[in-house]
């Protein structure tokens, strides 16, 4: 593992970099215990506080875990998709934001991902992750339900059939188009849309994905995009004439 002092940028940056390699290489294993801090300030030729740094970088990453006591020190953690899927929706939510993604380019995005799901879902999923859609289906019929609350159903109700897939890197790379670019598109859409419109559309995926249909579920899917895109472009039209 090695830095260069002479860059410009942060040793503890550097620092975490190599380690973060060394673990992707296989050359630092799951459960392995580091080096000590004073080793790896030693290796590095760095203070022991920019070690300090480099590890809490590790840490945030959910790449290493530290333990108190006698046998404790810093270790390679085992990252599961799941503890993953909270920084793959920080980091899409900042690419939308940060970047001024339309709202095309956003859904398009979106669906295609979701369309490749579906198919898998429609002959994979359980009676959990069916149990879920209808439930928040059964949730956006309720009268008094707030526009947050509805948005908050639309997002569980898309991850359940992504995770009818059973596929966790599917579930992990469309954690971002679900829970990042669906509460983008549902912001800038909940003004025009109808909800009971949405609930039917919801219906039909759902019925699809009951009967085992992955042409249904897919067509199912290709008509909510399209009203989406036409919630939007109504939005558009209406902003542009006020």
């Amino acid at each position: 593992m090695k830095i260069d002092p002479n860059s410009s940028k942060d040793l503890s940056a550097q620092i975490a970099q190599a380690i973060r390699d060394a673990i992707i290489k296989g050359d630092l294993i799951v459960d392995e215990r580091l080096p000590s801090e004073a080793e790896l300030s030693e290796h590095f030729d760095v203070s022991r506080p920019t070690v300090r740094e480099a590890l809490k970088r590790l840490a945030a990453q959910s790449l290493i875990r530290t333990q108190r006591g006698a046998t404790g020190g810093a270790f390679v953690n085992r990252l599961t998709f799941e503890d993953a899927y909270g920084q793959q929706i920080t980091t899409s939510t900042l690419l939308l934001s940060m970047n001024a993604v339309s709202f095309a380019t956003a859904c398009e995005a979106r669906y295609a991902l979701e369309r490749a799901c579906a198919p898998l879902s429609a002959r994979r999923r359980n009676a959990d992750h069916l149990a879920t859609m209808r439930a928040e289906i059964h949730r956006q019929t309720q009268e008094g339900l707030s526009d947050e609350a509805f948005c908050a159903s639309d997002v569980a109700f898309h991850r359940a059939l992504v995770d009818g897939a059973g596929n966790p890197v599917l579930s992990y790379q469309l954690a971002g188009a679900v829970e990042a670019m669906q509460p983008l598109m549902n912001m800038i859409t909940f003004t025009a849309r109808s909800r009971v419109r949405i609930i039917t559309l919801h219906g039909n995926i759902a019925d699809a994905i009951e009967a085992r249909d992955p042409k249904g579920a897919d067509a199912a899917l290709i008509d909510l995009e399209n009203y989406t895109i036409e919630l939007a472009q109504d939005v558009m039209a209406r902003r542009a004439g006020a």
